[in-house]
């Protein structure tokens, strides 16, 4: 049972842990790293599992986290990841313990996945066309991921979330498509920003689709109805108004930030823990562990940097920093 929870200064609860288990991916997405892909951490830096798995016992125990996603890079590249999901569902089997993955071996690993304990999954995908994906993506993997998707349904890790990150003259075409996929299949495709976390320094306002305009092409083809949440989350979502069963989400990161709401805490692969995903500085955990510090030593560095947690982030206003990190090396 947890102690107490973690607050920051402006009164927010972090109660949702994301855990980058690797900076590596298989992908070199353009919104995210550079085509010759980044220079990777050394193994002995990254997190073991039972160190990730003590630091998740602490946020589950002492501070009632609830929500534990693992992220990467690409989470399935990482050796016998179903081992650490099944660690971590040990903690608590009522965890929701949820994954972000490209899904190009989710057909290898879904099965073993929910076995361990995942309950849900989320999918990125950028686009339906196989020539948009190479384009994006920089993989011919197009196959691959959709017949990822179609193995997480057989194995029963459902709902599924499908993350468009929406780039204007790329894939801005598409968002009527992934609506109509959402209406048929029961999906929940989640609508991205475009956001400046991307390895090759590409980004630019004008690159930005803002989710209001993307709702408004959906809107007049599949009419939407709110749905309130009783938890915090980046994506204000919406079921479809004709009563099907998928729905849609939008993550405003750019034109209409939630970070007055925003319940999540980043852990690295490296063991760093960030704030939020425009930090510019982390708190190191792994050598804390490693010189051999108690749980209760960890725990009041972990709720000083909660109680340090930025009010939010500020792009597009004055004085914005991109961090150092892109994407893959925070964890989505």
């Amino acid at each position: 049972m947890a102690s107490h929870r973690l607050v920051d200064s402006y009164g927010r609860v972090a109660d949702d842990l994301r855990i980058s288990v690797t900076d590596r991916c298989n992908f070199r997405c353009i919104y995210c790293m550079p085509a010759e892909g980044l220079k990777w951490l050394a193994r002995e830096d990254i997190l073991r599992y039972e160190e990730i798995v003590r630091l998740a016992r602490i946020f589950v125990e002492r501070y009632g986290v609830r929500t534990i996603r693992i992220t990467g890079g690409e989470p399935l590249v990482r050796v016998k990841l179903e081992e650490l999901i099944g660690m971590i569902n040990a903690i608590d089997p009522t965890l929701d313990i949820t994954m972000t993955t490209n899904g190009v071996l989710l057909r290898q690993k879904a099965l073993a996945l929910r076995d361990a304990g995942l309950k849900r999954i989320n999918i990125s995908l950028d686009t339906l066309h196989m020539d948009t994906f190479k384009d994006m993506a920089r993989s011919d993997a197009f196959d691959r991921v959709m017949d990822g998707i179609t193995a997480a349904r057989e194995a029963g890790l459902w709902p599924i979330k499908l993350n468009m990150v929406v780039m204007k003259g790329h894939n801005d075409g598409e968002v009527v498509d992934f609506a109509r996929l959402a209406h048929s299949e029961g999906y929940e495709v989640r609508f991205i920003e475009f956001m400046p976390l991307d390895g090759d320094n590409i980004w630019t306002n004008e690159q930005v689709v803002p989710s209001r305009r993307i709702q408004e092409q959906i809107e007049d083809q599949f009419p939407l109805e709110p749905v309130v949440d009783t938890r915090p989350g980046p994506a204000t979502r919406y079921r479809f108004a004709d009563g099907a069963v998928g729905g849609v989400g939008f993550i405003s990161s750019v034109s209409q930030a939630f970070c007055t709401t925003c319940n999540r805490v980043r852990l690295t692969a490296e063991g760093g823990l960030r704030t939020c995903l425009f930090s510019l500085h982390e708190t190191p955990l792994r050598d804390l562990m490693r010189s051999g510090v108690s749980d209760d030593h960890l725990g009041s560095v972990i709720e000083a940097a909660i109680w340090r947690k930025e009010e939010g982030h500020l792009i597009n206003k004055p004085g914005f920093i991109k961090p150092a990190k892109s994407m893959s090396q925070i964890g989505g």
